[in-house]
């Protein structure tokens, strides 16, 4: 492998990355090991963002990757069109129990991508099913982020993500404003108490475009890649008000928030909203094998199951739909939570992440700290004429300096703690952070 790691590190085209910046100095992972991973000069990194949201009760834990071994050996690959995996059936089973109450269906995807592009494909046809022809409209959220396919891009407000595609979106999609406001919500802890009022837009979008033409409504209940935006008090009661008034189907996107990340199941359950659809994946196998899933009611799911029965119903899916090995993965991450009380881990957890993160309330390049559950951010000012460098070089700083891997998006630093992190590595983690700070500039 050695041999061509030059050739590979050219070879590569990496995702959301800086190619050119990153291959002058690489910074490349060979292994892990519960909360920390292996460089590949022989050192460790402790991993302060848990995987990419996906690794919540650590890296290659051994419950799941006993399960893995031994799937692959007995069933390596199983189609899923027309022909079931019993890994797949019971993970189904074993997924709907962890869902909150009365969502008893689950289209299996590969990623959370897929799982939004899903989703998104699943209203407009229920609509066209239940004979609503005109409801064709989307809404989305600025700043939302719901994957990288057509549909999430659209939907997502994300303006990195969309504009060299803007002439190639999808038609009928619109925005409501997001919730974050420094004037208001700056260095809140917890859901801000400011911009409920926000979800009113939806109101507007309805008034300009018919009662009868929104389709669906798609938001991250606590955004996350985009920096870390908890929903102000009400503002996700209020979107729920209005879109039941209005026979608008409502999408939460839980591809981070759910699998305790929020500090229960799911988000919608932590914050005691319940949307129409879910749809997730990352903390689904604990990040081990890529797999996501679209959480339905039985009301929209018995919406499709009409026309003759040997007829297809929902003309979609993937290859690997269901795969096997990763339902394996699956069902031993979700057997890992119930015996580990993971769940109940990053409940205890919150108010030790919470003051930690904010001990740098203070410093002079962050201009807002804010927090919910297991998911923080620390926002920095810009330098001027450079957005996202300072952001980088913390980035890049806590890793090669502190041996500290944190996630930075632009000029947001953001964190996301193993639901069974020790307290005393959370705060290990802010101290280097404020060493980081004050070495740049």
């Amino acid at each position: 492998m050695s041999d061509h790691f030059e050739q590979g590190m050219q070879a590569q085209w990496m995702p959301f990355t800086a190619n050119r910046d990153f291959k002058q100095s690489p910074r490349v992972l060979v292994g892990a090991q519960g909360h920390y991973y292996q460089t590949r000069d022989g050192g460790q990194v402790y991993d302060a963002f848990s995987g990419l949201w996906t690794s919540g009760i650590g890296h290659c834990h051994p419950k799941i990757v006993e399960a893995v071994q031994q799937q692959v050996a007995k069933l390596d690959y199983a189609m899923s069109f027309q022909i079931a995996n019993d890994q797949a059936i019971e993970l189904a089973a074993k997924l709907t129990d962890f869902a909150p109450i009365g969502f008893n269906k689950c289209f299996f995807t590969n990623s959370g991508s897929e799982s939004a592009d899903t989703a998104l494909k699943m209203v407009l046809a229920y609509h066209q099913l239940k004979g609503d022809k005109n409801r064709v409209h989307l809404v989305g959220r600025q700043r939302g982020y719901h994957g990288v396919n057509f549909g999430g891009i659209s939907v997502g407000g994300i303006p990195a993500n969309r504009d060299l595609y803007s002439a190639n979106l999808l038609p009928n999609v619109h925005h409501l404003p997001h919730h974050h406001d420094l004037e208001h919500n700056a260095f809140s802890k917890g859901a801000p108490v400011w911009g409920a009022h926000l979800a009113d837009a939806l109101l507007d979008i309805i008034a300009e475009h018919g009662k009868q033409a929104i389709a669906a409504v798609m938001v991250e209940p606590v955004p996350g890649s985009t920096g870390i935006l908890p929903p102000p008090v009400g503002y996700l009661e209020r979107l729920r008000e209005i879109c039941t008034q209005h026979g608008i189907l409502l999408i939460f996107d839980e591809v981070i928030n759910a699998f305790g990340r929020v500090g229960d199941n799911f988000g919608a359950s932590r914050l005691g909203v319940m949307p129409d659809i879910i749809t997730t994946a990352k903390g689904l196998t604990n990040g081990v094998i890529p797999m996501g899933a679209v959480l339905v009611t039985d009301e929209i799911y018995n919406t499709f199951m009409q026309g003759p029965g040997h007829m297809v119903e929902f003309f979609h899916g993937y290859t690997y739909s269901g795969h096997p090995v990763a339902a394996a993965a699956g069902l031993a991450s979700l057997e890992a939570y119930a015996e580990e009380g993971s769940i109940e881990q990053a409940r205890a957890l919150e108010p030790v992440f919470e003051e930690a993160i904010h001990t740098l309330d203070d410093h002079p390049l962050v201009i807002d700290v804010r927090n919910f559950g297991l998911m923080g951010a620390v926002e920095l000012a810009p330098r001027e004429g450079e957005a996202g460098g300072r952001g980088l070089e913390a980035h890049k700083k806590c890793f090669w300096d502190e041996r500290l891997v944190i996630r930075n998006g632009m000029d947001i630093l953001q964190f996301a703690p193993f639901l069974n992190s020790r307290p005393d590595d959370i705060h290990r983690t802010f101290e280097s952070l404020r060493k980081v700070l004050d070495s740049i500039a």
